[in-house]
């Protein structure tokens, strides 16, 4: 059975790994903006829609299931994920890293949407902006805010529009040392961060750094998705559970080996 695992996550691709090594049949996805990993299994970049569509490429590829292991505010391919397995009646399966939780020196507050973030960054004047893309017309907006004086702003893929010049970009690529990230807020003065509460430990060490500097925290609340048959927030787990139920063929095969060698 092939299994259509989503990924673009570093947990996704040691998921990829370990069920190709146990010679389960993996066909892994992702978008590709960033970077392309290296994997053994087959990989498909770009998204559906030069397929079809998800739903049309299940069915072309005899998918027999689906392992949903994107980033957490992947809602929309999470969403079409759901909703794909379900027009094909197959299993869909999702693995999200469990979200960051707050200590008692830590100065957060949660954001549902960006009128919401607007109003929360009002007051402040050099946020980081670390939540990944942005609109160009958001960017704007927070640049109008009467307290912000300028914006350091910090993404994997460059902008695709000009940036004013009362924004600093910054392309980075997690993880990031704590050293690295405590010097960053210090050097440009930065008096609040805005993230995402992507969980996992490549870009924890900014809230760290925030709790050494009493730096506030603005975290995207994590996005509302449709329930998926399992849920797993353990690696070792999910991969157990995969085992179980899609590597039986693979356990026969090292049975037969064992047995032959004898």
């Amino acid at each position: 059975m092939k299994i259509l695992l989503l990924g673009g996550t570093a947990d996704a691709r040691r998921l990829a790994d370990s069920l190709h090594k146990e010679n389960v049949s993996v066909i892994y996805s992702l978008a590709g903006l960033v970077r392309v990993p290296k994997v053994d299994c087959q990989l498909v970049v770009g998204g559906f829609t030069q397929f079809g569509g998800l739903t049309q490429y299940l069915k072309d590829n005899n998918i027999g299931a689906i392992l949903d292991v994107t980033h957490p505010y992947a809602q929309t391919m999470s969403s079409k994920a759901v909703t794909a397995a379900k027009a094909v009646g197959i299993p869909c399966w999702r693995f999200h890293r469990p979200a960051w939780k707050q200590e008692e020196a830590d100065h957060w507050k949660f954001y549902q949407d960006e009128t919401d973030l607007l109003a929360q960054l009002d007051g402040y004047r050099v946020p980081l902006l670390s939540a990944g893309q942005m609109s160009e017309d958001l960017l704007k907006r927070v640049l109008q805010l009467p307290s912000i004086e300028r914006i350091v702003w910090r993404t994997a893929v460059e902008p695709k529009f000009d940036l004013p010049d009362k924004i600093d970009w910054i392309k980075a690529i997690g993880p990031f040392a704590l050293e690295d990230e405590r010097q960053l807020l210090v050097d440009h003065g930065i008096d609040v961060i805005v993230s995402k509460n992507s969980g996992g430990s490549a870009t924890y060490s900014k809230l760290e750094a925030a709790r050494e500097l009493s730096i506030p925290v603005l975290l995207h609340a994590r996005p509302i998705l449709p329930e998926a048959e399992r849920e797993f927030s353990d690696t070792e787990d999910c991969l157990k559970a995969c085992l179980a139920a899609w590597g039986k063929a693979s356990i026969h095969i090292k049975h037969q080996q064992k047995d032959n060698q004898q």
